[in-house]
């Protein structure tokens, strides 16, 4: 029997990357995502209509988790790994944040895998995995962070919740923290020069992470050799968030007071 895979924000970015990588290791993809153009830029990916199913749903949407478990159980009769990677970018810091913005980041990136996770636990069986993907933002304080930071540590705090209530049942829980990644959603800010050097100029690293530096790990996690590893947070930044770290350029930069 096919192992089965549902990604959220499947897409594009890391979603995209881990199905394809997910499918190279012989899993079923329950692809979803909002728009029906990237979920077709996934099946023409993947190629293959056979281990490939896409849900175009709205992950907030009441009836979201109940049409993603059944896609899955329809096609593939299980659910082996689930990704929660659906995601907001632009936060605003918590006194320019609105009730609304607030509400839509918490429904996005908490709420909704809460939901997927608890439709979605009772039909899961020893040896499959859950990975939600959170931020360095859920590890360390971040300007700007807002209700991102907020959504995200949740989301940390209920994967460590969840690693303890379904490991015995031989289900592990594991969040992948990514740090800045080169994906369509953030790659524009890198016009700001400014958030250009608070990233580059401080990742002990000689480049930022690409979707596929993620996907890799989640991947793992997804598989016999990430079988012991249940209830951690594996941040993929470059030693951005464990490290006191500056770039020659930016030791060796004229400071201007401002």
């Amino acid at each position: 029997m096919t192992k089965c895979a549902i990604i959220t924000g499947a897409g594009s970015g890391i979603g995209l990357a881990t199905a394809k990588m997910l499918h190279d290791a012989g899993f079923g993809i329950v692809g979803v995502g909002r728009s029906e153009d990237k979920l077709a830029t996934l099946a023409a990916e993947l190629g293959d209509t056979d281990r490939l199913v896409t849900v175009a749903v709205d992950v907030t949407a009441d009836d979201g988790p109940k049409q993603i478990v059944e896609a899955a159980l329809s096609r593939f009769g299980s659910i082996d790994a689930l990704i929660n990677n659906a995601g907001l970018g632009s936060p605003t810091p918590l006194h320019e944040t609105d009730d609304a913005t607030l509400d839509r980041f918490l429904d996005v990136m908490l709420r909704a895998p809460f939901r997927l996770c608890r439709e979605a636990i009772g039909h899961m069986s020893e040896g499959s995995a859950v990975v939600n993907v959170t931020s360095t933002f859920a590890m360390i304080g971040g300007k700007r962070g807002g209700p991102y930071s907020a959504a995200k540590g949740g989301l940390r705090s209920l994967t460590e919740h969840m690693a303890v209530e379904y490991g015995p049942r031989g289900i592990r829980c594991n969040n992948v923290a990514p740090g800045v990644t080169m994906t369509d959603m953030v790659r524009h800010r890198f016009e700001d020069e400014t958030f250009k050097r608070v990233n580059v100029e401080t990742t002990p690293y000689p480049r930022l992470a690409e979707p596929e530096d993620v996907a890799s790990v989640i991947a793992f996690l997804c598989s016999p050799g990430g079988e012991m590893v249940n209830g951690q947070s594996i941040v993929v930044d470059g030693g951005w968030t464990r490290t006191k770290y500056l770039s020659p350029r930016a030791l060796t930069s004229e400071w201007v007071d401002q």
